[in-house]
Parts: C-alpha cells; sequence; structure tokens
C-alpha cells in the first residue's frame, strides 16, 4: 500500500482527530517541531505515531510510539522528543525497542484507566476523583503514559519523586496514587511487585493558621455586611460546624433534622465515604431555622442554575476575608480555626475527631500541642510548690 506526506503542521489533538483518512493511500502527516515525528492515517481510520531518524550508521529507521486513542498526541511527543535525544547520545532505539514490543501486556495508561473505573470512580469523594484525574494527567502519564506496567523501576519513581521535590506534598500525593495503581497491577497479574513501596516520603509542613478571637470577630461582621447571605450563611456554617467546604455545600434538607437538632451528612458527600451523624449547635440551629422559611430548593445552599447547588464561592471568599482583614486565611482554615479552639478550650482531641469526621485518631493528632492545660496545671502546681518552699 502507497503512502503520501502531507504538508508539515504542528501535530496538535485537533489536528490528528480532524485528519480524515484517505481510502486508497495512508497518509503521512508530519510534525514542524520534532524532527521525524509524524502520524500515519491508515484507510481505516486507525492513526499510529511514529519517529523516524538516522543511527550511528547512517541507516534510516522508523520506531513505532503508539495507536491515538490508546496514547494522546502529547505524550507521543515527548516520547519521541526522549527517542530523538537517545539518538543524538549515539544510541539506537529500534534495538531496545524490538526487546520492549515483545511483551504484551498492559501500558500504564492502560493501568490508569482500570485505576479510575474500577478502584477512583466508585470509591472516592467526586473531588478526590478530580484530583487523580489531574494528578494523572499532568504528572504520572505524561511521563510513563506509553511505557508498560511492568518495566517502570523503582528509580524511575525515585527520579520522578526527585523531580517534584520543590512541591513536597505533591511529590508525595503522586507516590500514594502510584503505589495504588501499582498494588491494584499486583492483583490484577500485571506485575508481581510494588516499585514505589518503599520510596521515603518528603517531610510535609501543613498550614498552621487558624482565626483568634478577634479575627474571628471580624470576619462574622464581614458576613454580616455581605451582600450575598446565601453565600455569607454557609460560610458561618463551616466556622461554627468544622465541616469540609464540599459537605456544606452539597447539604440538603432532607438532611436537616430541626426538632432533633442533627445533620445527617451521606455516605456519598463525606471524604471517608461513610455516613456520620452530627449534632447541630444552637447558634447553627437559628441560622437554619430562618433560612428554612424561604427555603425553595432541596439544597441548603442553591446555586445561580435551578436545581444545582452553591459552586465553590472563591470570589465571595476572597472578598470578605480582605474586609475583615484576614487575607491569608483560606476557606480550609476555618475548619482548623473550629478545631483548634475546641482543643485549646479543654475539649479531648477524640470528641473533637469525631466532630470532624476523623476516622483515625492520628489525624486529629496535629492539634495536640493546644491540648496542654493538664501540662501546664502541673507545671504550675510543681512550680508554686517550690515558690512556697523558698519563701520559708
Amino acid at each position: 500500500m502507497s503512502s503520501q506526506k502531507t504538508n508539515k503542521i504542528k501535530l496538535t489533538k485537533r489536528v490528528v482527530e480532524s485528519a480524515a483518512p484517505n481510502p486508497t493511500k495512508r497518509i503521512e502527516i508530519w510534525d514542524t517541531e520534532v524532527t521525524g515525528f509524524y502520524v500515519r492515517v491508515y484507510p481505516t481510520g486507525k492513526k499510529t505515531y511514529f519517529l523516524q531518524y538516522r543511527n550511528k550508521k547512517r541507516e534510516t529507521h522508523k520506531i513505532k510510539i503508539g495507536v491515538h486513542g490508546s496514547i494522546t498526541t502529547e505524550l507521543a511527543r515527548q516520547k519521541a522528543i526522549e527517542l530523538s535525544l537517545s539518538v543524538g547520545a549515539g544510541e539506537d532505539p529500534s534495538i531496545k525497542h524490538k526487546v520492549v514490543c515483545k511483551y504484551t501486556g498492559q501500558s500504564m495508561q492502560d493501568l490508569a484507566d482500570q485505576y479510575l473505573r474500577l478502584h477512583a470512580g466508585p470509591k472516592k469523594a467526586p473531588k478526590s476523583y478530580k484530583e487523580d484525574v489531574a494528578m494523572l494527567k499532568n504528572i504520572i502519564l505524561k511521563r510513563y503514559g506509553y511505557l508498560r506496567v511492568d518495566v517502570i523501576s523503582t528509580l524511575d519513581l525515585q527520579k520522578l519523586h526527585s523531580d517534584l521535590q520543590k512541591t513536597p506534598v505533591q511529590a508525595n500525593r503522586t507516590m500514594a496514587l502510584l503505589s495504588k495503581m501499582f498494588n491494584l497491577a499486583i492483583q490484577w497479574g500485571w506485575r508481581s511487585n510494588n516499585p514505589a513501596k518503599d520510596i521515603k516520603k518528603y517531610k510535609e509542613h501543613g498550614r498552621d493558621r487558624w482565626l483568634n478571637d478577634e479575627e474571628v470577630q471580624r470576619l462574622l461582621t464581614s458576613l454580616n455586611h455581605y451582600h450575598n447571605q446565601n453565600v455569607a450563611n454557609a460560610i458561618r456554617l463551616l466556622v461554627l460546624m468544622g465541616s469540609r467546604k464540599t459537605e456544606v455545600l452539597s447539604a440538603k434538607w432532607e438532611q436537616i433534622d430541626l426538632e432533633r437538632g442533627t445533620w445527617t451528612k451521606r455516605a456519598p458527600s463525606t471524604k471517608q465515604r461513610k455516613m456520620e451523624y452530627l449534632p447541630i449547635s444552637s447558634p447553627v440551629l437559628e441560622i437554619l431555622t430562618k433560612m428554612k422559611t424561604h427555603a425553595d430548593s432541596p439544597f441548603l445552599f442553591p446555586g445561580r442554575v435551578p436545581g444545582q447547588a452553591l459552586k465553590d464561592p472563591k470570589r465571595a471568599w476572597n472578598t470578605i476575608r480582605n474586609q475583615a482583614g484576614v487575607s491569608d486565611v483560606h476557606i480550609h482554615d476555618l475548619r482548623h480555626t473550629f478545631a483548634s479552639h475546641l482543643v485549646s478550650s479543654g475539649v479531648s482531641l477524640s470528641i473533637v475527631g469525631k466532630l470532624l469526621g476523623h476516622t483515625q485518631a492520628s489525624t486529629t493528632q496535629r492539634y495536640a500541642h493546644l491540648a496542654d492545660a493538664p501540662l501546664r496545671e502541673a507545671a504550675e502546681l510543681f512550680g508554686s510548690k517550690v515558690k512556697e518552699l523558698v519563701s520559708q
């Protein structure tokens, strides 16, 4: 079957997907940025990426990168660049590629697809699912999408972890995601070990920002003056209940029992994917009772689109916090504020953990340094005794 070259153009997803097949000839569309990189369009509509190059002996070779659909244009380009660099270093990637292609197992792209479909989709909260999708697209598949699952080594992952060291939290989350994916790959018989298992995490320094009494007062004043009280009430609940933003924004009236003063959080809306029962304080109950008299939506906080909940109030929060003089406070810090004030007031970590919806006691330990009242009393006790002895 003969083929024909078209004029060179930068290969993008749009260009490749819009390329119409010729019923009698293969069409080759060559990239303008990476020398030798092209996509071949078959009469059947199949589109395959290749790299053409010359080795040290000046012999011309073509190496198959992958089929469009199984690999993205971006990943194909990245692979072409890596192969071109190896050619420039004197290697002949066609020799190594022949060995790799003997393996008929699954690629990292396949693993990512199955992970999202079989694990993240049914088991994770929507926000966590979106975070996984972004991490796969922007980090993991950019680097490994075209590689087979069983050829990824611990050294490969250590290099990735090292490249992300300037963002330690993201580096650790990436390794955690990869570790879960490889554990699933072991269960499915795609490889025999987990290369991410023994990679040491970077130390993470979480935010320790929470509002003091004066800042809470200023924030509440700012909320009272904000023009949209629907949004203001949502933020008031974040302050007074310490709940997660997604839980509050997605809450429905059917979950609220005003007579008993309880909020039943349905499993799909919670981070731990389990049902939670939360007592409602009298200030919150007062707010909800007033809201209920004007409620015309199933959601506590209806959005602009009928039948949908309020979206993330980023702009509103930015205005409110600036007016309150706490521009460095993130909306998630309101949850820390709730917990920090309770712990420093003598409420036990276990109780605070239950109010926050923590399933692991270790998660609440970040507030342990605030529970120093008993230690302070003990220190004062002996200090007073010594003072009395000296005065005698």
